[in-house]
């Protein structure tokens, strides 16, 4: 670990919770769009992301006047793009900014500085950006806009209170205004004549209280002296030689790092139950460790109990509980807590209560097994340009986040371009499923493991640019009646292998050729003895079009 002082940005979505609420899948969208937005001026700023989740972004800047500046570049830009939403369907951003001394490891950082940057930005307004007196000072004669000091703030966690500015957001007519801070009005002072009858009030209340409570104490011990005279000494209950309730002092720690990237809703299922034994094997989204925890522990423990989680992997549970609905509302507050730190943008479900299965969206849709195929004609070294299927920024986080985590870590792809980053998982094979098991409950289909530590897994085309997933049993380039040979042939997979069709769209097939181009010039010589005018549709999983 190294240490290092830095101007640290932290954003995030007010009300991302209702909006979702409202309408997930357009939120998601438009989540996405917004990003992308975000993640290109702190590129083009000079900034890094080192860590986002869902609606979150924490960023670094070489300098205070960088970040400052590029705050302002995002907030306007998506100010205008709100325009076109009514108010209640806006989705902007709170910013929060500050420069202090952290700590780099595995490519995050962490500490204070990164703490105060997340309140700031919870102080800031909507569409705002809120920076501490160190970023202040730096930028007050640098750049063109104002601010407002509220003073020192008593912030969640910050031992001492954090002196905080506004800063002043463009006008509709392109001023800037200062921002009006809203004062607290101080009550007025009683007047002097009123203390004592004050003082006496409170003591004749005193009094009467005192007395009640004497005599009320009076009555109930003469009860109870009654009460054990006259009654039989009863054995001592189970109920009273236990402990009080608890939450379980073991229950399983929070997940590893984890980053997901917008798609659709969670897809449908029926859902799940047992009766019997908990099904620990069932459970998506968790690791090895939390597995064992639900099938030992949680399984063996007596009601009430219960557990949740959420697709990216966080999870909450509470054993011993007084009865059931304690033991369901400590199991979903203590998933949340751990998602809501982490800022996970998913929120908490109940999985089970006791050891029935209550989770409405049954098991994720996955691939068929094996998840990973090693190949060594087509796996070679990860390289986050040119990772498929999602843009510049994306490959930037992927840059950041996933080349330097700690192994085992995996990334899957689903057909839309969604992706999850499973990292410092406890096999290479718990990585993979579980990044497919988020990945497609994102996505909401089965999607594919593509990168697992330092090397891609499948054929990643360099001759053609990538334009989705391939399945030769719908594709409606190939002829109908050619499909299922094209699959059939195609099903071993090994190697570099390309489908070219013509304009009748009879196909052409190049099969485990040790490298892309003899695939291409196979499939196209292929395609040509039976069509006219062949173009490579495919090669390995994915469609593939012209370079532009």
């Amino acid at each position: 670990m190294k240490r290092k002082i830095a101007a640290i940005f932290a954003a995030d979505i007010a009300g991302y919770s209702r909006l979702v609420a409202e309408d997930e899948e357009e939120t998601l969208r438009r989540l996405a769009s917004y990003r992308e937005v975000v993640d290109d001026f702190i590129a083009k700023a000079g900034g890094r992301i080192f860590n986002t989740a869902g609606d979150a972004v924490l960023a670094e800047f070489p300098s205070a006047v960088d970040a400052v500046r590029c705050a302002i570049d995002i907030q306007e830009s998506l100010r205008t793009r709100n325009m076109a939403y009514p108010p209640s369907r806006q989705m902007s951003f709170r910013i929060g900014i500050t420069i202090g001394d952290v700590v780099e490891r595995d490519g995050d950082l962490l500490g204070d500085g990164v703490n105060i940057a997340a309140r700031l930005e919870g102080l800031a307004e909507v569409g705002g950006i809120c920076v501490s007196r160190a970023v202040h000072e730096q930028v007050a004669n640098k750049l063109s806009v104002q601010f407002a000091d509220i003073g020192a703030q008593e912030v969640k966690n910050i031992p001492t209170p954090v002196h905080a500015y506004m800063v002043a957001m463009r006008r509709e007519n392109g001023t800037y205004a200062t921002p009006q801070i809203k004062k607290v009005a101080k009550a007025a002072p009683a007047p002097n004549w009123m203390w004592p009858l004050v003082v006496g009030v409170v003591s004749v209340v005193a009094i009467g209280v005192g007395g009640f409570l004497y005599f009320a104490k009076l009555e109930t011990t003469r009860t109870s002296a009654s009460a054990a005279a006259t009654a039989p000494n009863p054995a001592p209950s189970a109920a009273a030689l236990s402990p009080t309730p608890t939450m379980s002092a073991k229950a399983p720690m929070p997940m590893p790092t984890q980053m997901a990237a917008a798609g659709p809703a969670p897809m449908p299922s029926a859902p799940a139950t047992s009766g019997g034994k908990f099904p620990a094997d069932m459970v998506p989204f968790i690791g090895d460790r939390v597995r064992g925890y639900l099938a030992g522990e949680y399984s063996a423990a007596g009601d009430y109990k219960a557990f949740a989680l959420n697709v990216g992997g966080y999870t909450g549970s509470a054993l011993n509980q007084p009865n059931e609905e304690a033991a369901r509302n400590a199991a979903i507050e203590q998933c949340q807590k751990r998602a809501d730190a982490a800022q996970s943008p998913r929120r908490c479900e109940l999985y089970a209560v006791g050891n029935n299965v209550v989770y409405t969206h049954g098991k994720p849709p996955m691939p068929p097994q094996p998840f990973i195929r090693h190949d060594a004609m087509t796996e070679r070294a990860f390289a986050s340009r040119d990772f498929p299927m999602v843009r510049d920024p994306a490959k930037v986080r992927l840059e950041n986040t996933f080349v330097p985590a700690a192994k085992s870590r995996s990334v899957a792809l689903g057909p839309g371009g969604q992706y999850f980053m499973v990292m410092g998982a406890s096999t290479a094979d718990d990585a993979a499923r579980r990044a497919l098991e988020s990945c497609g409950a994102i996505a909401g289909v089965a999607c594919l493991v593509v990168a697992v530590d330092e090397n891609f897994v499948v054929p990643i085309p360099t001759l053609f640019k990538i334009t989705g997933f391939f399945h030769a049993a719908s594709n409606a380039s190939i002829v109908a009646d050619a499909r299922d040979e094209v699959v059939r042939k195609l099903a071993d997979g090994m190697g570099w292998n390309a489908v070219a069709v013509g304009t009748a769209g009879r196909p052409g097939l190049g099969l485990k050729a040790a490298d892309e181009q003899t695939a291409v010039n196979s499939a196209l010589a292929d395609c040509a003895r039976r069509d006219s005018n062949c173009h490579v549709i495919a090669i390995g999983p994915f469609t593939v079009g012209p370079v532009n």
